[in-house]
């Protein structure tokens, strides 16, 4: 192998994580890297440290669902809060995106449901489930509120 090759994949070890990561342009959610990125020790990749917790989605009658689009690692553990304020009876459905994720689990009540799949999660009152996974396919995908048709009531999820 030649030096120069070694010497430049050396270089780039070397930068620090943080001048790696280009600022979220606007309209994009910025996820920051966990603490102990890739240092996954002994509890592996769904260790507490390597966890990512994303802002939340909210379903609200008449209230945009996320604030922008969500940039994900592939490989990377994320945690989520879904929350309805019971003003509707609102759901968010979105197959291509929950076939694209493996699902740690979803919290409802204090409950822990352990799914081998996902199509959408309703609310019939207020309440928040919280779901952890890990991103596996990369690609753009919505969870959106079923029957509607404006923007800010999808949320974007783009898998690096």
């Amino acid at each position: 192998m030649k030096a120069w090759i070694v010497a430049a994949a050396v270089a780039a070890a070397a930068l620090p994580a943080a001048a790696q990561e280009a600022a979220a342009p606007a309209g994009e959610v910025k996820v920051a890297v966990p603490k102990g990125a890739h240092d996954y020790g002994f509890a592996g990749l769904m260790a507490r440290d390597n966890r990512t917790d994303l802002p939340p989605l909210t379903l609200s009658s008449g209230k945009p669902v996320a604030d922008g689009v969500y940039k994900l690692k592939s490989g990377t553990y994320y945690r989520i809060d879904i929350t309805s304020d019971g003003t509707a009876e609102l759901a968010l459905s979105g197959g291509d995106f929950f076939r694209s994720i493996w699902i740690n689990e979803i919290v409802v009540n204090a409950i822990e449901i352990r799914p081998m799949g996902v199509h959408s999660i309703e609310f019939d009152k207020a309440g928040t489930a919280q779901m952890s996974f890990i991103a596996i396919v990369p690609g753009t995908y919505t969870l959106s509120i079923p029957g509607s048709h404006s923007e800010t009531q999808t949320a974007t999820f783009v898998i690096q």
